[in-house]
């Protein structure tokens, strides 16, 4: 009877030996899983960052190769040399992209003269309201811009009725000190009061648009802090420019942009009566016409398979030594160029 019971007790006994092993195997083999899966994720994160990384620094590259030859076409035109039969003198400072190859893959560059734009530093009170005016800035943004920007390039403490001083930066998050000197930067225009991303970049339907979702012209596109000269060079300003500063429709001012294009046709006084301007007129004396000296050179490399692409930027001005330049300012990994 015994031996019998002893059978009895230790046949589930043995069952349930079996099934704890069981469950111990499924869990050794869950956490074989797992280790291996992040192992191979890891793996794969760091195959993905290395093939990144090379795509990178060969796009840097690409982009480098593309600044140089946007310097060389700047350098050859502004020594009277013509790459092309048919290359006028503007036609290296219109804005476009020229897109080049080299290797696997290419680049695209373009030149822009900063004489083309507004002297952030240069212009006076009264020029920088008519700029906000021109650009559909109404109050009371406009006053709090023109004061502010005045406030932060002036040398003193003392605010103006609309401006700020540190006492008002200080009480921002994270706090921080007005300038009291000259824009570094056009970037810099962000840490001034009034300043938003969306008057910066040009955003739609914004504080100056009252619920249009019309595209806006950003602080970006129309101010310099390495222009050399207090006006603003017609022979390569933007249509967006040239209303930014003259308050002429910007339908007009881009029929003159594309009329100038053929500026081997035309002349100067054939082509102010697209603004509706002579060259006598008070709206001339914020202008000029000359060939560019200062110039910013923005290129984009990439691989034919790559979507990382590499960006750079430098300004440039002529009559640097032996080298015929001088290298004002270097920008590695621009995210500020735009795209198109």
């Amino acid at each position: 009877m015994s031996l019998k019971g002893r059978k009895i007790f230790s046949a589930p006994a043995r069952a349930n030996e079996r099934g704890v092993a069981l469950i111990v195997v499924l869990w050794i083999f869950i956490f074989l899983f797992v280790v291996a899966f992040e192992f191979s994720s890891s793996v794969r994160e760091e195959a993905y960052a290395a093939h990144r990384y090379n795509d990178e620094t060969q796009g840097y590259y690409l982009a480098v190769a593309g600044f140089q030859r946007g310097l060389y076409d700047f350098l050859n035109q502004s020594a009277g040399k013509s790459l092309q039969q048919d290359q006028q003198p503007s036609d290296l400072f219109d804005g476009s992209w020229r897109e080049g190859n080299l290797g696997a893959g290419g680049y695209r560059v373009r030149l822009m003269d900063e004489a083309g734009k507004i002297n952030l530093n240069r212009i006076d009170e009264n020029a920088l309201g008519r700029v906000f005016t021109n650009l559909d800035i109404g109050e009371p943004l406009r006053s709090i811009l023109v004061d502010s920007i005045m406030d932060w390039r002036d040398a003193d403490d003392l605010h103006r009725v609309n401006g700020a001083e540190s006492d008002y930066y200080r009480s921002l998050t994270p706090p921080y000190t007005a300038k009291n000197g000259p824009f570094d930067t056009v970037e810099e225009l962000l840490w001034v009061r009034g300043v938003t991303p969306s008057v910066f970049f040009g955003y739609a339907g914004d504080e100056r648009t009252q619920g249009d979702s019309a595209p806006r012209i950003g602080l970006r596109e129309i101010f310099t802090v390495d222009s050399p000269i207090d006006r603003v060079n017609l022979r390569t300003a933007s249509a967006e420019v040239i209303h930014a500063v003259a308050g002429i429709p910007l339908e007009k001012t881009r029929l003159f942009v594309e009329e100038r294009k053929k500026l081997s046709e035309k002349t100067l006084a054939d082509l102010l009566p697209l603004l509706g301007i002579g060259a006598s007129d008070a709206a001339m004396q914020s202008f000029i016409f000359t060939n560019p000296s200062v110039v910013a050179v923005e290129a984009e490399g990439r691989l034919a398979d790559s979507r990382a692409p590499r960006r750079v930027k430098g300004i440039v001005r002529l009559g640097g030594g032996q080298q015929g330049f001088q290298l004002l300012r270097w920008i590695d990994r621009d995210s500020g160029l735009p795209s198109g």
